[in-house]
C-alpha cells in the first residue's frame, strides 16, 4: 500500500506533499507495529511454555520496543503502560508455584 495513492486527490501543493508524508509515516507505523506485535507474541510464548527464564529476557525485549513505538507515538503512552503491566503480571505468574486447589 505505500505506493497506492488516495481516490481523490487533490492538485495542492500543500496537499500533495501531506499525501506523501501520510504514506511514508503509514509504512514506518506500520513497521514498529508489527515489530511490537512480534515482540509480545515472543513473551506470550514463553509464557504459555513455561519458561520462566525465557519469558523474563523476552520480556525486557518487549518492554523496550513497547516504550520506544510509545514514545514515536504509534501506540498510546497508556496502551504501552498497560500491555506492560499485563505481561510483566503474567511473567510474575510463572514464577511462583501454581496455588493448590
Amino acid at each position: 500500500m505505500a505506493g497506492q495513492k488516495s481516490k481523490k486527490q487533490t492538485r495542492h501543493p500543500s496537499a500533495l506533499k501531506r499525501n506523501r508524508q501520510t504514506i511514508k509515516r503509514t509504512a514506518r507505523n506500520r513497521t514498529v507495529a508489527s515489530t511490537v506485535r512480534t515482540y509480545v507474541k515472543k513473551v506470550r510464548a514463553a509464557i504459555a511454555a513455561k519458561d520462566t527464564k525465557a519469558a523474563e529476557e523476552a520480556l525486557l525485549a518487549a518492554v523496550s520496543v513497547l516504550d520506544k513505538a510509545a514514545g514515536k507515538g504509534v501506540v498510546h503512552r497508556k496502551a504501552a503502560a498497560r500491555s506492560i503491566s499485563r505481561l510483566s503480571s503474567a511473567v510474575n505468574k510463572t514464577k511462583t508455584p501454581a496455588a493448590a486447589k
